[in-house]
Protein backbone atom coordinates (compact mmCIF):
# COMPACT_ATOMS: atom_id res chain seq x y z
CA UNK A 1 0.00 0.00 0.00
CA UNK A 2 1.76 3.10 -1.09
CA UNK A 3 2.59 5.43 1.69
CA UNK A 4 -0.01 9.19 2.07
CA UNK A 5 2.02 12.29 0.88
CA UNK A 6 3.33 14.60 3.57
CA UNK A 7 1.38 17.66 4.27
CA UNK A 8 2.67 21.28 4.30
CA UNK A 9 3.57 21.34 7.98
CA UNK A 10 5.11 17.57 7.98
CA UNK A 11 2.20 15.85 9.08
CA UNK A 12 0.46 12.86 7.23
CA UNK A 13 -2.76 11.02 7.02
CA UNK A 14 -2.14 7.56 8.82
CA UNK A 15 -3.66 5.56 5.44
CA UNK A 16 -4.38 1.96 6.50
CA UNK A 17 -5.27 2.43 10.53
CA UNK A 18 -6.42 0.46 13.00
CA UNK A 19 -6.45 -2.42 10.42
CA UNK A 20 -5.34 -4.88 13.04
CA UNK A 21 -5.41 -3.70 17.18
CA UNK A 22 -3.36 -6.17 18.48
CA UNK A 23 -0.46 -4.79 16.00
CA UNK A 24 -1.65 -1.37 17.44
CA UNK A 25 -1.31 -2.32 20.85
CA UNK A 26 1.85 -4.35 20.36
CA UNK A 27 3.49 -1.20 19.15
CA UNK A 28 2.55 1.09 21.55
CA UNK A 29 3.66 -0.97 24.21
CA UNK A 30 7.21 -1.65 22.81
CA UNK A 31 7.19 2.06 22.02
CA UNK A 32 6.82 2.98 25.82
CA UNK A 33 9.21 0.69 26.35
CA UNK A 34 11.69 1.83 24.67
CA UNK A 35 10.79 5.44 26.07
CA UNK A 36 11.55 4.11 29.39
CA UNK A 37 14.84 2.03 28.44
CA UNK A 38 16.49 4.81 25.89
CA UNK A 39 14.50 7.96 26.37
CA UNK A 40 13.16 9.85 23.39
CA UNK A 41 16.43 10.49 21.52
CA UNK A 42 17.14 6.83 21.57
CA UNK A 43 13.56 5.69 20.24
CA UNK A 44 13.35 4.86 16.93
CA UNK A 45 10.48 3.17 14.36
CA UNK A 46 13.37 0.83 13.25
CA UNK A 47 13.85 -0.09 16.90
CA UNK A 48 10.21 -0.62 17.84
CA UNK A 49 9.93 -2.96 14.54
CA UNK A 50 12.73 -4.99 15.69
CA UNK A 51 11.26 -5.66 19.10
CA UNK A 52 7.77 -6.51 17.98
CA UNK A 53 8.93 -7.84 14.82
CA UNK A 54 6.54 -6.20 12.74
CA UNK A 55 7.68 -4.70 9.60
CA UNK A 56 8.56 -1.10 9.52
CA UNK A 57 6.02 -0.34 6.55
CA UNK A 58 3.73 -1.30 8.72
CA UNK A 59 4.32 0.72 11.23
CA UNK A 60 4.38 3.73 9.34
CA UNK A 61 1.32 3.11 7.52
CA UNK A 62 -0.13 3.73 10.85
CA UNK A 63 2.22 6.54 12.46
CA UNK A 64 3.79 8.00 9.39
CA UNK A 65 6.42 9.40 12.03
CA UNK A 66 8.51 8.92 15.29
CA UNK A 67 6.41 11.90 16.95
CA UNK A 68 3.02 10.53 15.44
CA UNK A 69 3.90 7.44 17.00
CA UNK A 70 5.25 8.87 20.43
CA UNK A 71 2.51 11.47 20.51
CA UNK A 72 -0.13 8.57 20.56
CA UNK A 73 1.92 6.70 23.43
CA UNK A 74 1.81 8.98 25.76
CA UNK A 75 -1.95 9.34 24.78
CA UNK A 76 -2.83 6.37 25.76
CA UNK A 77 -0.69 6.68 28.74
CA UNK A 78 -2.30 9.97 30.16
CA UNK A 79 -6.34 8.83 29.03
CA UNK A 80 -8.93 10.87 27.40
CA UNK A 81 -11.42 11.17 30.31
CA UNK A 82 -9.91 10.99 33.67
CA UNK A 83 -12.46 12.98 35.68
CA UNK A 84 -15.48 10.77 37.01
CA UNK A 85 -18.74 12.28 38.29
CA UNK A 86 -20.09 10.80 41.54
CA UNK A 87 -21.23 14.17 42.95
CA UNK A 88 -18.54 14.91 45.10
CA UNK A 89 -16.69 17.39 42.93
CA UNK A 90 -13.42 17.26 45.28
CA UNK A 91 -12.79 13.37 45.19
CA UNK A 92 -14.03 13.58 41.03
CA UNK A 93 -11.49 16.35 40.80
CA UNK A 94 -8.62 14.49 42.84
CA UNK A 95 -9.20 11.25 40.84
CA UNK A 96 -9.03 13.13 37.80
CA UNK A 97 -5.61 14.76 38.79
CA UNK A 98 -4.48 11.54 40.30
CA UNK A 99 -4.23 9.62 36.76
CA UNK A 100 -1.42 12.66 35.84
CA UNK A 101 0.07 11.46 38.73
CA UNK A 102 -0.07 7.99 38.47
CA UNK A 103 1.64 8.69 34.52
CA UNK A 104 4.23 10.93 35.64
CA UNK A 105 5.55 8.78 38.95
CA UNK A 106 4.58 5.21 37.13
CA UNK A 107 6.09 5.74 33.54
CA UNK A 108 8.50 7.84 31.30
CA UNK A 109 6.16 10.52 30.21
CA UNK A 110 7.79 13.10 32.22
CA UNK A 111 10.92 12.50 30.87
CA UNK A 112 9.78 12.40 27.28
CA UNK A 113 7.33 15.17 27.48
CA UNK A 114 10.09 18.18 26.92
CA UNK A 115 11.50 16.84 24.01
CA UNK A 116 8.02 15.53 22.48
CA UNK A 117 6.79 19.42 23.25
CA UNK A 118 9.54 20.70 21.67
CA UNK A 119 9.69 18.39 18.12
CA UNK A 120 5.80 18.80 18.43
CA UNK A 121 6.45 23.08 18.19
CA UNK A 122 7.99 22.34 14.67
CA UNK A 123 4.63 20.25 13.71
CA UNK A 124 1.83 22.00 14.13
CA UNK A 125 -0.99 19.95 12.65
CA UNK A 126 0.80 17.41 14.65
CA UNK A 127 0.76 19.10 17.69
CA UNK A 128 -2.93 20.09 17.05
CA UNK A 129 -3.68 16.93 17.01
CA UNK A 130 -2.14 15.95 20.09
CA UNK A 131 -3.29 18.38 21.97
CA UNK A 132 -7.00 17.36 20.82
CA UNK A 133 -6.57 13.91 21.62
CA UNK A 134 -4.77 14.51 24.87
CA UNK A 135 -5.63 17.78 26.69
CA UNK A 136 -8.61 19.08 25.11
CA UNK A 137 -10.58 15.52 26.15
CA UNK A 138 -9.25 15.12 29.52
CA UNK A 139 -10.17 19.37 29.89
CA UNK A 140 -13.78 18.83 28.97
CA UNK A 141 -13.89 15.66 30.74
CA UNK A 142 -12.93 18.17 33.68
CA UNK A 143 -15.02 20.95 32.67
CA UNK A 144 -18.04 18.66 32.08
CA UNK A 145 -17.81 18.11 36.29
CA UNK A 146 -17.79 21.74 37.17
CA UNK A 147 -20.66 22.88 35.25
CA UNK A 148 -22.40 19.87 36.94
CA UNK A 149 -21.22 21.09 40.53
CA UNK A 150 -22.25 24.63 39.53
CA UNK A 151 -25.75 23.45 38.26
CA UNK A 152 -26.25 21.79 41.31
CA UNK A 153 -24.66 24.82 43.61
CA UNK A 154 -21.82 23.15 45.00
CA UNK A 155 -19.94 25.81 43.49
CA UNK A 156 -20.76 29.47 42.05
CA UNK A 157 -21.77 29.21 37.97
CA UNK A 158 -19.53 32.57 37.13
CA UNK A 159 -15.91 31.66 36.73
CA UNK A 160 -13.54 31.72 34.50
CA UNK A 161 -13.64 28.20 33.22
CA UNK A 162 -10.31 28.15 31.11
CA UNK A 163 -8.47 29.71 34.17
CA UNK A 164 -9.96 27.12 36.50
CA UNK A 165 -8.83 24.31 34.21
CA UNK A 166 -5.24 25.71 33.68
CA UNK A 167 -4.90 26.22 37.32
CA UNK A 168 -6.03 22.43 38.21
CA UNK A 169 -3.47 20.99 36.12
CA UNK A 170 -0.77 23.49 35.88
CA UNK A 171 1.63 22.71 39.10
CA UNK A 172 1.49 18.66 38.13
CA UNK A 173 2.13 19.79 34.64
CA UNK A 174 4.85 22.20 35.72
CA UNK A 175 6.76 20.02 38.09
CA UNK A 176 6.80 17.15 35.49
CA UNK A 177 8.12 19.16 32.53
CA UNK A 178 10.68 21.06 34.75
CA UNK A 179 11.30 18.45 37.31
CA UNK A 180 12.08 21.19 40.34
CA UNK A 181 9.86 19.34 42.28
CA UNK A 182 8.54 16.14 42.92
CA UNK A 183 5.03 15.07 41.34
CA UNK A 184 3.09 13.63 44.23
CA UNK A 185 -0.97 13.36 45.50
CA UNK A 186 -0.32 16.42 48.05
CA UNK A 187 0.50 18.70 45.11
CA UNK A 188 -2.86 17.41 43.24
CA UNK A 189 -4.67 18.22 46.73
CA UNK A 190 -3.16 21.31 47.27
CA UNK A 191 -3.89 22.42 43.39
CA UNK A 192 -7.62 21.02 43.84
CA UNK A 193 -8.27 22.86 47.70
CA UNK A 194 -6.67 26.00 46.06
CA UNK A 195 -9.08 25.93 43.45
CA UNK A 196 -12.25 25.26 45.61
CA UNK A 197 -12.07 27.57 47.67
CA UNK A 198 -11.77 30.10 44.81
CA UNK A 199 -15.12 29.10 43.90
CA UNK A 200 -17.27 28.83 46.91
CA UNK A 201 -20.54 30.05 46.69
CA UNK A 202 -21.14 33.71 47.23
Amino acid sequence: MPRSSPRPDGATRRAGRKKDPQIDQAVLRATLDMLEEAGYAGTSISAVASRTGVYRPAIYRRWPSKQHLVAEAVASVLGQEPTPDTGDLRADLLTGLGTLVDAFTSTSVSRILPALVADLAHRPMLRREFLDAVFQSRRASTARRLRAAAERGDIRPDFDMEFVLDALAAPVYYRALFGHGPVTPAVTEQSVDLVLASLQPR
